[in-house]
């Protein structure tokens, strides 16, 4: 029986982080604790010569790429990433070593005064070097030689900074023999992994341990892993605990960011103006070292055609090496670049063929049994007209659209329809992840269940708790969630991917099931769950041709805005959602994960301007860098429509990164209406409003 998700529970890190009594990395203090101050490389590319260190007081070091152990490589996806340089430097701001002493201010100063040599080399700061291509078809392209006519646009997307509430911090000790570690993290075990291949030592010597921690949103996943990386090399020398936290202005300058793009479409069409195939090319800014960028390209070229079908696709991407500061992770990785072009892309296209936008739209929607883009099949019911109709009941849209057609309204209504993929794309999450839970119970009968999901949060905690409990059928206080603890956590994978409730939350569901299958009452028992996939899923990562994923959520935001015809400041005026994520688990969490990514994406499409120059982030701090705040923003109404999944726990589908896939092109469809103009790209600041509006398009 599915639990009631109208019912929410009160969420178990409630009392400790309202009652500010949540340990987080920077709140642990250890005795003889020392502190890690990166010294930075000043150019954006060059050959290193020669690293100038000050005479350096008793007790103090320095840490470069002369210490390494094993192999100097951050172990990400992609295994390019240098621990620490030591022949070139890609990107202003690298890492090329660390100070670290007793006192933090000394080693500050002594940071200041140590620099390189170089001889610097010629940086390329745009996309034209491509260091992943990909590329799939589906249908028959060649029938793209008869067309009658082709619509052709392109599309641009900027950075985007994560602003977690905590930025990036890290405490290192040796526990005996042992390496222990605590950060502001979401993937325990890539860190693990990180450190014992840069110190080339057995995984018995490594532990990682989970703290609170203040937000993550991507940002997270991967760069953690350089920094234990890098702080590994340093403990190895020096045997004393070691604190790295970053401020605020060193976080923004100098961590991973959301890939910026440029997507190029064209429509061909025949003599009925039908569309016959669209060609795509994605490309997106990987910055100086490839990372994770091969797999953000994957699923922005599978979200390519969004929550379309269209016979005959031709879908290519690349991701760009530039010296940059490099790209990686961010919610949504990669599909809401898509997302937002293909969305305005179908908007433009009715507009060139005058055909009305909405009937456009759901003339190619997506419906159960299409072929995907990449020749999978859409197996599940797909319910996006009732989120359709329902959306627009919820906004009156109809009704709005049609007043706000009047010349010099400025005001607009916009829709957006969107999907996203949940867990790790094809056959990642059997053949890759292989993720296994662990549930213990007691003498006492008291249920105890370990994953590696990290709550930076979203909930994780209270949700992955309740379906044990639900499934048990024990009291709550009979549960414990144990907090991701290497040694005591088989790896249920990374807490990324919105793969956290469908894949790992199934998993908990089928221990406790067959805990609760074997119960005795006061034994000791143990279950492990290893995670099996649908027999369905068929992937070829070389070709990308198969079924990407196992499951798909789905979502429809509609946004009204108004702009002022003087200052060009946009006020959002309201915000209307519905969201197909299966069977919800706890309603009011998933009301923040909505509420929150969607805030997140109207800041992504017209307040958030990250801008590159020389290679270096012109804004630094909260101050120009601008994220939406509450009075940016509308009341927001959202509704989850029941559509159970059968490969989720109690029918569950994630929801984390679909919340925000759809903001961006609802915002703009929107501005489009309210200034009588085309957009093609964002952030829509009130100077780029200007400058349409003065100069049109």
């Amino acid at each position: 029986m599915l639990p009631n998700y109208k019912t929410s529970v009160k969420k178990v890190d409630n009392e400790e982080k309202m009652s500010g009594m949540a340990i987080f990395t920077g709140d642990i203090r250890m005795d003889n604790a020392h502190f890690a101050i990166p010294v930075r490389s000043t150019v954006s590319y060059g050959k290193l010569l020669k690293i100038n260190v000050p005479s350096l007081p008793k007790g103090y070091y320095f840490i470069s790429a002369k210490d390494i152990v094993k192999e100097n490589v951050c172990n990400i996806i992609a295994s390019d990433w240098p621990v620490f340089p030591d022949k070139e430097v890609h990107y202003k701001g690298e890492t090329i070593g660390l100070i670290v002493g007793p006192d933090k201010k000394i080693c500050i100063d002594l940071a200041s005064m140590t620099h390189a040599d170089y001889k610097e080399l010629e940086p390329v700061f745009e996309m034209k070097n491509s260091y992943v291509h990909k590329e799939f078809k589906k249908g028959n392209p060649e029938v793209f030689k008869k067309a009658s006519k082709v619509y052709s646009e392109s599309f641009e997307t900027g950075y985007q900074e994560q602003v977690y509430l905590e930025p990036q911090g890290m405490l290192i000790w040796m526990d005996g023999n042992k390496i222990t570690i605590k950060a502001s993290m979401q993937c325990p075990f890539y860190i693990k992994k990180a450190v014992t291949r840069t110190l080339g030592c057995s995984e018995d010597k490594v532990r990682v341990i989970q703290p609170a921690v203040g937000g993550a949103f991507g940002g997270k996943e991967h760069y953690p892993s350089l920094m234990a990386a890098q702080l590994a090399t340093a403990i190895v020398k020096i045997k004393k605990p070691i604190k790295m936290i970053f401020d605020r202005k060193e976080d923004i300058t100098f961590t991973t960011k959301r890939h910026p793009s440029k997507t190029d479409i064209s429509a061909y069409l025949d003599d009925k103006n039908n569309i016959l195939g669209v060609k795509i090319h994605v490309g997106i800014d990987g910055g100086a070292y490839i990372g994770c960028s091969m797999v953000v390209l994957a699923r922005a070229l599978i979200a390519a055609t969004n929550a379309y079908t269209f016979e005959n696709v031709d879908i290519s991407g690349d991701a760009y090496c530039t010296n940059k500061v490099p790209s990686a992770a961010f919610r949504g990785f990669g599909s809401p670049q898509s997302i937002f072009a293909i969305e305005m892309f179908i908007n433009h296209l009715a507009d060139f063929l005058h055909v009305n936008h909405y009937e456009l739209r759901n003339k190619y929607l997506v419906k159960t049994g299409d072929i995907t883009s990449t020749n999978g099949v859409f197996r599940d019911p797909i319910i996006l007209d009732k989120l359709i109709n329902r959306a627009m009941e919820m906004s009156d849209y109809q009704r709005k659209k049609k007043e706000y057609s009047k010349p010099n309204s400025y005001r607009g209504i916009g829709m957006s329809y969107f999907l996203h993929g949940c867990g790790f794309t094809g056959s990642g999450e059997s053949t890759i992840i292989n993720a296994q839970l662990r549930i213990k119970k007691d003498k006492n009968d008291i249920v105890t269940f370990y994953t590696s999901q990290v709550d930076f949060g979203q909930g994780n905690r209270t949700t992955l708790k309740r379906i044990v409990v639900d499934t048990l059928g024990i009291p709550e206080d009979h549960v414990i969630y144990g907090a991701p603890d290497t040694d005591e956590t088989l790896s249920t994978g990374p807490t990324a991917a919105s793969r956290t409730i469908i894949i790992v939350g199934g998993l908990a569901a089928k221990a406790a099931r067959h805990l609760k299958e074997i119960w005795k009452d006061g034994e000791e028992q143990e279950i492990i769950e290893p995670y099996v996939g649908p027999s369905y899923i068929k992937w070829d990562d070389d070709t990308m041709q198969g079924d990407a994923y196992p499951g798909y959520a789905w979502g429809v935001n509609v946004i009204e805005i108004s702009v002022d015809p003087i200052t060009y400041e946009v006020t959002i005026e309201g915000c209307w959602s519905t969201y197909d994520v299966g069977h919800a688990i706890d309603e009011r969490i998933l009301i923040g994960q909505a509420d929150g990514g969607l805030a997140q994406a109207i800041g992504w499409a017209y307040l958030e301007k990250e801008e590159m120059e020389n290679g270096v982030f012109k804004q630094r701090t909260l101050s120009d860098y601008v994220i939406p705040t509450m009075m940016d923003l509308s009341k927001m109404e959202t509704e989850f429509i029941d559509n159970p999944f059968p490969y989720g726990a109690f029918g569950a589908k994630g929801a984390g990164e679909l919340t925000f896939a759809g903001g961006a092109p609802a915002f703009c469809a929107a501005l489009e209406q309210a200034i009588n103009r085309k957009v093609n790209k964002i952030p829509a600041t009130p100077e780029f409003i200007m400058e349409l509006i003065e100069h049109g398009n």
